[in-house]
C-alpha cells in the first residue's frame, strides 16, 4: 500500500465518525494527555478502530482522536502521538497530521516534553518554538510527493507562524507564565542524547532536544497548515544537568507542570480562534 493509498484509506475509514470540521488540530505531548478529558468532548475515535492506522505505544500517550470545542472553536485533539522510535516508517509518524488536514484543520498546535540544551534554561520552563533542526531524522517528505497536499519542494523559511506565536506570547503574559523562545532539535530516540550530541545540537543553535514534533511540523507546512509549538522543558539534557535521565522523571515533571501548561494552551487557542 502506497503512502497516499494508506492516507486515503484511513481517512475514509473514519470520515463518517467526524462530528464537524475542526479549525485547529492539537497534539498533546507527555503530561498533557489529561487535557482532553477535562473538556466537553463530542466524539472520541480510538486509533485502534481505524483500519491500517498505527498504534501509539509510548508511555503516557493514549491513542485517540478527540473532538471538542474550546471557547466555541472546533478542535481535533491527538491524545497520543506516533513516534519514529516506535519502529514506524516516517510516513506513519506524520499520517495523523495529514489526516487532520484532510478533516479540515487549518492550524496545527504541537506540544511536547523536551530536554533543555540551553544552559540558561531550567527544568519546568516553557519554550515556544521559533524554528527547528531535523537533520538527525529522515524527512517525512521523502518518496513520491503527495501532490494533493503540497508541492515537491516546500519552503520552510518560517515553519512556526508569526501571528500564532504572538497569540501564545500574549496568553503567557496574561497568565503571568514565563515563556522562553528557542530552537528545537529532533533526534530519533528512544535512547536519550549523549552529552556530546547535546553539545553538537547546541553548536547548531538548538535550545531544546527531543524525539518528536519537528517532522510533524514539516508535514503540516507541506500541506499548507499554519503551525505553532510549545515545549515543556521537563529536564536538563545530558551534560547540561548533573542527574541521569529516565522516563519517569519526564512523566512526573509533565504531571507537575500540566495545570499551567493546560492554561497556556487553552488561552492561546482561544486567541487563535480569532485568526
Amino acid at each position: 500500500m502506497t503512502v497516499e493509498d494508506k492516507l486515503v484509506s484511513c481517512f475514509k475509514n473514519l470520515e463518517a465518525h467526524i462530528p464537524y470540521k475542526p479549525k485547529l488540530a492539537l497534539v498533546l505531548g507527555s503530561g498533557l494527555g489529561g487535557l482532553a478529558e477535562e473538556l466537553e468532548v463530542d466524539t472520541v475515535i480510538p486509533y485502534a478502530s481505524i483500519r491500517n492506522f498505527p498504534s501509539s505505544t509510548a508511555p503516557g500517550h493514549k491513542g485517540a482522536f478527540v473532538f471538542a470545542k474550546i471557547s466555541d472553536i472546533p478542535v481535533v485533539i491527538m491524545q497520543g502521538r506516533i513516534h519514529y522510535y516506535e519502529g514506524y516508517p516516517m510516513a506513519d509518524v506524520v499520517l495523523p497530521i495529514r489526516i487532520m488536514k484532510l478533516m479540515g484543520a487549518e492550524i496545527l498546535f504541537l506540544t511536547n516534553a523536551a530536554g533543555g540544551a540551553n544552559k540558561s534554561f531550567t527544568a519546568g520552563d516553557f519554550m515556544m518554538l521559533t524554528d527547528h533542526i531535523t537533520c538527525f531524522v529522515p524527512s517525512p517528505l521523502i518518496g513520491k510527493n503527495l501532490d494533493t497536499l503540497g508541492v515537491r519542494f516546500p519552503d520552510m523559511t518560517c515553519v512556526y507562524d508569526k501571528e500564532l506565536r504572538e497569540h501564545i506570547t500574549a496568553a503567557a503574559d496574561e497568565l503571568h507564565i514565563p515563556l522562553k523562545t528557542g530552537v528545537y532539535c529532533q533526534f530519533t530516540g528512544p535512547a536519550y542524547e549523549t552529552p556530546q550530541e547535546v553539545r553538537l545540537a547546541g553548536l547548531l543553535g538548538a535550545d531544546a532536544v527531543g524525539m518528536s514534533t519537528a517532522v510533524e511540523a514539516v508535514a503540516a507546512r507541506h500541506a499548507g497548515m499554519r503551525v505553532c509549538a510549545i515545549s515543556f522543558i521537563s529536564n536538563l539534557a545530558a551534560g547540561i544537568g548533573t542527574s541521569l535521565l529516565n522516563e519517569q522523571e519526564v512523566l512526573d515533571a509533565g504531571k507537575k507542570a500540566a495545570p499551567l501548561f493546560k492554561q497556556l494552551v487553552l488561552n492561546s487557542i482561544t486567541r487563535m480562534g480569532k485568526c
